[in-house]
């Protein structure tokens, strides 16, 4: 009888704490759902005011300049973004929810003045403080803190990105890679897909993806081509990670004000927009993406994209460097792809996922990005793009504080972080 009484106290319990991480992801899903989707709205409208009025590139050098002065003011001047998330959930870092609405407005004014960045990767801030400070205000203890800050993070992406099951893995995958929170399964997911509902009840995502048409079946060929492509996608996703990184020290090392490296900086990206003669490269860039896909061919992109996005988040603009790097393996895919026998939609759809992963060490995730953004046509190739450019990036990454707990090459333990 008394071992009877134990199982089923224990199973009570995991029913209990099922019931009690339901209740607590659906809370933060539907919050961080709310404001990722103004969030959205924010965005939209600055990319639609900078598009109807070109001249708003123009203060770029004022734009960066008040977004420093944003931080200066909140006293978060030296906050280190999303690296401070990953810390958060590694080793229950408090995250303040100042971040928010800081991370809030000043990504829309980054898009609005023409830095280029992205969103997804601001989200990841903006969920995860929000979620903290819900944690907090529900008295939960250090390690269901940390579940609670995944909860926010998967909501606010799948919310902003429309793709539920990639925005649950990725926030259980990118903090310590190697190993997975498999304790967050349930509670992100939950919340991703209360935040994704959300955004559909305002008309986000009813009809999101990247239609391609031209996907390979599994066979010799098509994997010598598919592999050949993901070795290509390494070195450039190496590329993306150490420009960003490089932009930074350099910055910091020639302009020490911070509040001159964000003028020089929005001058800089004024300069070469103006000497591109379009803002093609401006913003997030996922027009250019569909175009890209569609048929388009620009060989120069890729390069372009990575320097316009290093200039600007380098000199202390803020937003996200996740849709640059898919911008960034799309125009290398659909240039590359062809000449290595590839249709050029689908290459296109391969550099993306495969560049995604070697810059954030995550597999798992670009798999399921691949599925949820093109469909299941050609699955198996997108999985083995990925897993050779997972393979050959190294130890690079777009965050330094993710830790690499395991080797690539052996079944062993490196625990480094992220170069």
């Amino acid at each position: 009888m008394p071992a009877l009484s134990e199982r089923v106290w224990r199973h009570a319990k995991a029913f209990l704490s099922f019931a009690k991480w339901l209740l607590y992801s659906c809370l933060i899903g539907g919050i961080v759902g709310l404001v990722a989707v103004a969030f959205h709205w924010g965005i939209h409208w600055a990319s639609l005011l900078r598009g109807e009025n070109p001249w708003i590139i123009f203060f770029l050098p004022l734009g960066g300049i008040s977004i420093l002065l944003l931080y200066r003011v909140c006293g978060m001047e030296k906050d280190r973004g999303t690296n401070l998330v990953l810390v958060a959930v590694r080793d229950a870092e408090r995250l303040k929810l100042r971040t928010a609405p800081l991370i809030f407005l000043s990504t829309i004014l980054t898009h609005l003045v023409g830095g280029s960045a992205g969103r997804e990767g601001a989200a990841l801030q903006l969920g995860a403080s929000l979620s903290a400070y819900i944690g907090r205000e529900l008295r939960l203890d250090e390690k269901d803190e940390r579940i609670v800050v995944m909860c926010g993070m998967s909501a606010a992406f799948s919310a902003l990105f429309g793709t539920p099951l990639t925005s649950a893995i990725f926030a259980m995958e990118v903090v310590s890679v190697g190993t997975m929170y498999y304790a967050a399964l349930v509670p992100c997911m939950s919340a991703s897909f209360i935040a994704l509902l959300t955004a559909q009840r305002f008309g986000l995502h009813i009809q999101d993806g990247y239609p391609i048409s031209d996907a390979l079946q599994l066979s010799v060929l098509p994997i010598l081509q598919t592999a050949a492509l993901g070795a290509l996608c390494a070195v450039l996703s190496v590329l993306f990670c150490r420009a960003m990184h490089l932009s930074h020290r350099l910055y910091a090392k020639y302009l020490p004000s911070p509040l001159v490296r964000a003028a020089v900086g929005g001058a800089l990206v004024l300069c070469l927009t103006l000497l591109v003669g379009s803002q093609t490269y401006n913003g997030a860039g996922d027009a250019v993406i569909r175009r890209l896909l569609a048929g388009d061919t620009i060989p120069e992109a890729f390069l372009l994209k990575i320097l316009f996005t290093a200039l600007t988040l380098g000199a202390g603009f803020r937003g996200g460097e996740i849709v640059p790097a898919l911008f960034t393996g799309c125009a290398f895919g659909t240039w590359a792809g062809p000449m290595l026998g590839l249709p050029h939609g689908f290459a296109g759809a391969l550099a993306m996922a495969a560049v995604f992963c070697g810059a954030t060490n995550c597999p798992m995730t670009s798999i399921l990005l691949a599925l949820e953004l093109f469909g299941n046509e050609g699955l198996p190739l997108y999985a083995l793009c990925c897993g050779v450019s997972y393979m050959l990036s190294g130890y690079y990454g777009l965050y330094s504080e993710q830790k690499i707990l395991y080797s690539k090459f052996r079944p062993e333990r490196v625990n480094q972080k992220a170069k």
